[in-house]
């Protein structure tokens, strides 16, 4: 009997030696790889993963081949070179001496990244985070769910709700790309609602496959998702903003520290070819002074971009919307201010599709649509498309009025949700420092009997005074209640928040 139990501990050593040399020698794809994945045309596309110190790798994928070695950590990187849109779903592989590994379906479109708190969270319809609360999802999400189908329209999840204190290689949630259908879309995790139409409106126009990746957790601040090196490029200490933040009470814990959930959530998934970012985010912040908040812009914009190898990136945002106690316009403004600055991005403007009683408006195909304007103007070629709500260019007071002259605007109108009101968002003072509401001139009433109910407006121009201000000193737009936006553009686009002081 001896010799047989010999035999069975020489087999069992060998086996183990088998399973350990299979394991150090294994090729592995990094996480964003998976089945299923859309590629970004028209970029080259690092290809990167896990394999034996110094060996070999191989990537192959639509006739082209890529090599490189493994360093001392066994990590490699292998770059495709640009390829063009390609709806044909083909086979992706990575190889060595000793192992082989491949991914199927692949198609190259384009690729975004939608990130933020709960309004970038707000899912078409299935939120089984927040127990399907019929409150935070999309007002018309299962009808669109139901009628649709777009194979070459894909999703990944990649919110796990989780924090790290340093950067983390791989996803500590499981990878998939999913197809737009029906199934996916109404169950499940429950995509983000500004990101499926955002892919959606992006599909009709493009007819090309779109991926779209989403991490975002509601409630939580700018800073966790901005990389170390977003904050190194405004010359910010992270460790120190940390340290002013507690002090002023304005972290609830862990998950709010600087770059705790770009570690977990979204380096896994550098540097990913992409062609840019949407981002939903402000609530959590609007308590801040706005000026900070114009530099934390910067440094998401300028972290993102530096680790996604991206200096083209594109960032398209939405600005807060009024709700609750206050419209926020100085925290509005320091949002323009970064659109202005960062010629890579652009802001949607949403104060007239707020809801006061709500943080969370229900209205998400909008917002999307505002959204891929910018995308379609400055991305796509269609250069006619008028992809901005107005921004003054200048003004100047004449007797008692002060009058405006707007870019991105051709005409004017005014539609006010409170049907047949004067109300237009306008207030001027003189020295006395009393607002009064203000009255547009230069419209043309819509009613015979003189009522307003909406006005049109040829030109550039606003023309604005207020009865009992014989010599206006400041004007101010959306400062008081209900702060609801309801001057447009020829477009449909709405006029943000601004002051003027002539003082």
């Amino acid at each position: 009997m001896k010799k047989p139990i010999f035999k069975f501990v020489r087999l069992a050593a060998f086996a183990g030696a088998v399973t350990v040399s299979s394991f150090v020698q294994a090729v592995e794809f990094a996480s964003p790889f998976a089945d299923g994945i859309v590629l970004q045309r028209g970029r080259k596309v690092p290809v990167w993963g896990s394999a034996a110190a110094g060996e070999k790798v191989t990537v192959a994928f639509a006739g082209r081949e890529v090599s490189a070695l493994a360093g001392s950590d066994g990590r490699w990187r292998a770059d495709l070179p640009a390829m063009e849109a390609s709806k044909e779903g083909r086979v992706l592989t990575v190889r060595t001496a000793s192992d082989f590994k491949k991914i199927v379906d692949v198609l190259v479109g384009e690729v975004w990244y939608v990130s933020g708190q709960s309004n970038a969270e707000c899912p078409l319809w299935n939120n089984p985070k927040d127990g399907n609360n019929p409150r935070f999802r999309d007002r018309n999400g299962a009808l669109v769910a139901q009628m649709t189908f777009k194979p070459f329209v894909r999703m990944c999840y990649a919110s796990n709700y989780r924090y790290s204190d340093k950067p983390r290689d791989k996803a500590q949630f499981p990878v998939k790309w999913e197809k737009f259908t029906p199934e996916t879309l109404a169950e499940g995790h429950g995509f983000s609602a500004i990101g499926v139409y955002y892919a959606l409106e992006l599909y009709s126009a493009l007819d090309i496959p779109i991926g779209i990746v989403g991490s975002y957790w509601g409630g939580t601040r700018i800073e966790p998702w901005i990389p170390a090196e977003g904050f190194a490029s405004i010359g910010m200490d992270p460790q120190t903003d940390e340290i002013a933040l507690r002090k002023n009470g304005q972290l609830r814990g862990a998950p709010h520290l600087p770059s705790r959930l770009w570690n977990e959530m979204v380096n896994p998934f550098a540097p990913m070819a992409m062609r840019g970012m949407i981002w939903y985010q402000g609530c959590s912040n609007s308590g801040d002074a706005p000026e900070r908040y114009t530099r934390m812009m910067h440094a998401l914009y300028n972290g993102w971009s530096t680790k996604f190898e991206n200096p083209d990136m594109k960032l398209y945002f939405v600005q807060l919307a009024p709700w609750g106690s206050g419209g926020h316009p100085e925290f509005q403004q320091a949002q323009q201010r970064f659109a202005e600055e960062q010629p890579n991005s652009a802001m949607a403007v949403i104060n007239d599709l707020g809801n006061l009683t709500d943080i969370h408006p229900n209205e998400k195909e909008s917002v999307a649509r505002r959204l891929v304007l910018h995308a379609l103007k400055r991305d796509y070629g269609f250069s006619n498309i008028e992809d901005c709500s107005p921004v003054l260019r200048s003004w100047r007071i004449e007797g008692d009025r002060f009058v405006m002259t707007f870019d991105h605007a051709t005409s004017f109108y005014v539609y006010n949700h409170k049907y047949g009101s004067m109300e237009n968002g306008f207030e001027i003072c003189g020295a006395d420092g009393v607002w009064k509401k203000g009255r547009i001139h230069n419209f043309i009433r819509t009613s015979k009997d003189g009522t307003f109910r909406g006005g049109i407006s040829g030109g550039n121009v606003l023309e604005v005074s207020a009865d009992g201000v014989a010599e206006p000193k400041k004007l101010r737009y959306l400062y008081s209640r209900p702060w609801y936006g309801s001057v447009y553009n020829q477009v449909c686009l709405p006029l943000g928040s601004f002051h003027i002081d002539a003082q």
